[in-house]
């Protein structure tokens, strides 16, 4: 794959960034695509290494050495074909998978992994330029009628690929715009709007039916940070109206912290601030929160946590530091222990990289001080050691920080359940969908019918595995309703 001796001769080719002080001043995107040589170099690095491990690393099965050899000898659009054959949407995961692929690549080993993801950014950037990305709506229309509660990457993929097999597809989102926490939940400067809408134009175009601000279940579902919802439909209606009805609501509470002070103005869940925020780039809605000349503690080390540094800079915060409760990753991994998996090591995010961030590992949060008005003011913390999976703490290793605004991004732990309960639909031990991905009746939950993909079944996960299980899930549905099915699983 690729030139046989390119691996030996081409150095990895990163893609650049805009410089920190013009990306600060919007929140457009500013990672900048590969040109067309230096994507042919890196696809010229991919080695024909026999059992290619990034296809498995990669959760929808990317053909990533075919589609590498292709924009190494130039064939863009065949490039695009075989990228698109695995993948609907990879402008999304070219813009924010973290690429367990190349984790996997082979050349990984010894050397920098071929960059894998950048390539496929500026294979489907590259496809929308010359028009090559259209619709293809189906021949035939089957007359079956499919229901999709939730517009994320699972909701979308598998309405696109139901869509596509024919049937009449409607896909109910609770915000007032299609993407899920794709739309509203990731900074603009990660993934700009504009990359879903015409995705959404795409599936339109194609047949599928998108309704916002409608809420799914009973009338007494909390509101919930992403909900602008202004009319309700009921489970039993979507199971009367339609032959098939697929959860793909992700799972959007997110991880509490109980300590004392908890209740004090200016400690929120990350969800408070980022949605509000993107609300205010997209369509000019003033964030309430707004970090400016304050001291910003974010807590969690994460992807969420990295979209509120970036934000908060964005913002003008007068310092921002980051709080991890597990101890510091070592700066390069074990590569003999850990490969093809994915390793455990430093992660520096180019959020983090736009500010002096002050990054604390291995520190528990033990209580929020607020002023006389209820205001947060400050933080204490204490210093944690692990021992055999134990957390303890270290004697006389109390401290206290100033803290103005402080933003939970610790993760979340299960889709609303008010909307499983709704539908009847029976929970595993974390409060997830419960449903199979193997064997007969796969993805269907305990009610007739009713299937689960996504973060609502497997729980909080990556973008990637999130379109993988819209793709499964829509081949199973087509099975349950037409008998065979001719989607790819």
């Amino acid at each position: 794959m690729g030139k046989p001796t390119g691996f030996l001769e081409f150095d990895r080719r990163e893609e650049a960034y805009a410089p920190v002080e013009e990306r600060l001043t919007h929140y457009k995107e500013f990672v900048q695509t590969l040109s067309d040589e230096d994507a042919k170099v890196q696809g010229a690095r991919c080695m024909d290494c026999g059992i290619p491990f990034c296809n498995n690393g990669c959760p929808v099965n990317n053909i990533i050495p075919d589609w590498n050899d292709l924009v190494y000898r130039g064939n863009w659009q065949q490039a695009l074909e075989v990228l698109h054959s695995t993948n609907n949407f990879p402008d999304f995961t070219g813009r924010i998978c973290p690429a367990p692929c190349e984790a996997a690549c082979t050349l990984g080993i010894n050397a920098a992994p071929v960059g894998i993801k950048s390539i496929e950014h500026a294979i489907i950037d590259k496809g929308w330029e010359m028009g090559w990305v259209q619709p293809q709506p189906a021949d035939v229309k089957t007359g079956k009628k499919v229901a999709i509660v939730g517009s994320g990457p699972a909701g979308m993929a598998a309405a696109q690929q139901l869509a596509r097999a024919g049937h009449a597809v409607t896909v109910f989102e609770k915000s007032s715009r299609i993407g899920g926490l794709l739309g509203f939940g990731i900074p603009d400067f990660k993934l700009n709007k504009s990359v879903i809408d015409r995705r959404v134009a795409q599936m339109e175009a194609e047949g599928v039916v998108f309704k916002t601000k409608v809420i799914v279940g009973d009338k007494n579902i909390p509101a919930g940070i992403n909900n602008d919802a202004t009319e309700t439909v009921s489970a039993a209606q979507l199971k009367q109206d339609f032959d098939a009805v697929i959860l793909a609501a992700g799972s959007e509470v997110p991880r509490d912290l109980p300590v004392p002070g908890r209740q004090f103005k200016g400690v929120y869940a990350a969800l408070e601030f980022l949605i509000p925020q993107n609300k205010e780039v997209q369509q000019g809605i003033t964030n309430p929160i707004n970090v400016k000349g304050k001291h910003v503690v974010v807590i969690g080390g994460g992807d969420t946590g990295s979209d509120c540094v970036g934000t908060s800079y964005r913002h003008g915060a007068a310092s921002v530091t980051q709080f991890e409760l597990m101890p510091a990753p070592p700066e390069q991994e074990n590569k003999a222990l850990t490969w093809p998996y994915w390793p455990l090591k430093m992660r520096t995010s180019s959020s983090h990289k736009e500010g002096e961030t002050k990054r604390e590992f291995a520190v528990a949060t033990k209580e929020f001080v607020g002023d006389a008005q209820g205001n947060v003011k400050a933080l204490k913390a204490v210093r944690v050691e692990w021992k055999d999976g134990k957390m303890s703490e270290v004697a006389g290793s109390e401290f206290e920080l100033p803290c103005d605004a402080a933003f939970l991004a610790m993760g979340f732990v299960n889709p609303v359940g008010s909307l499983l309960d709704a539908f009847g639909v029976e929970k595993d031990a974390r409060n997830s969908a419960k449903a199979t991905t193997d064997g007969e009746g796969c993805y269907q939950t305990s009610v007739a019918g009713v299937y689960a993909a996504g973060d609502v079944r497997r729980g909080q996960s990556l973008v990637v595995w999130a379109i993988r299980e819209g793709r499964q899930c829509a081949r199973a549905v087509d099975e349950f309703l037409m008998g065979a099915s001719v989607l790819p699983r």
